[in-house]
């Protein structure tokens, strides 16, 4: 659609080009701080800490240029790959169900734009995010070292298998859906740490489901339904 769109209207998409620029940081300064105020603090979010990194955090940085006037607004949007980025709220929502520590490791798994791994670096100590997609992974990776995050590592792999090298994970995001919690993410998930995926075998629907860690068994809460694209990799594998 994106291509239809450019080759239609290539003086429009110079105009929005061209507004992305300096001149138009203020205007997405007040789209942020509306988002913050409406879309997430007036769904419930009432964690500073989330509030705090999704109004300093430049979402339209992580968008295409093209799409970089809808960055703000509460719904995903495309990225490369036929992936997305994940609507405001659900990120602020998955970010505050994990009960940050500012000392934490947190393991994120699909790291799409890096935007959700901004916002833990905000937060967190250290972020370890892990990309099947290897253009996304060294995207995402230019563009979190560009904005100066020094916190958050990147790695291009299959994230069913986490990342051991740096376990135990204080906190485990998954932002793709699976129709179970990989085995390799509680192991390397922490004594009294959270986990938190979208889980479902039917594709874009999926129950956001918050995982605690306590003797070694996961305790289960559901939070509602989500839509995520699925995991790829081992976990096609696994259903």
């Amino acid at each position: 659609m994106r291509r239809t769109i450019l080759s239609l209207f290539p003086l429009l998409f110079i105009a929005v080009f061209l507004q992305a620029g300096p001149a138009a940081s203020g205007d997405f300064k007040i789209m942020r701080q509306r988002m913050v105020e409406q879309d997430i603090r007036g769904r419930g979010v009432r964690d500073k800490k989330v509030l705090g990194a999704m109004t300093r955090i430049e979402r339209h940085l992580f968008v295409d240029r093209g799409l970089m006037q809808k960055a703000y607004e509460d719904h995903p949007l495309p990225i490369d790959e036929g992936q997305t980025i994940s609507q405001p709220y659900v990120v602020a929502l998955m970010t505050e169900a994990l009960r940050l520590k500012p000392d934490d490791r947190v393991l994120e798994i699909g790291t799409g734009s890096g935007y959700q791994a901004a916002v833990l670096g905000e937060i967190v100590k250290e972020v370890y995010t892990v990309e099947i997609r290897k253009k996304l992974a060294e995207k995402s990776e230019r563009l979190l070292g560009a904005l100066g995050y020094k916190n958050i590592k990147v790695k291009y792999a299959d994230g069913y298998h986490g990342w051991e090298e740096y376990a135990p994970f204080d906190a485990i995001i998954v932002t793709a859906s699976a129709n179970h919690i990989p085995p390799p993410l509680i192991r390397q998930l922490r004594e009294g740490g959270r986990l938190i995926i979208p889980l479902g075998s039917t594709v874009y629907l999926q129950t956001l489901t918050l995982a605690t860690k306590k003797k070694g068994e996961l305790e289960l809460e559901q939070m509602g339904g989500v839509a995520f694209v699925p995991m790829t990799g081992a976990a096609e594998k696994r259903k």
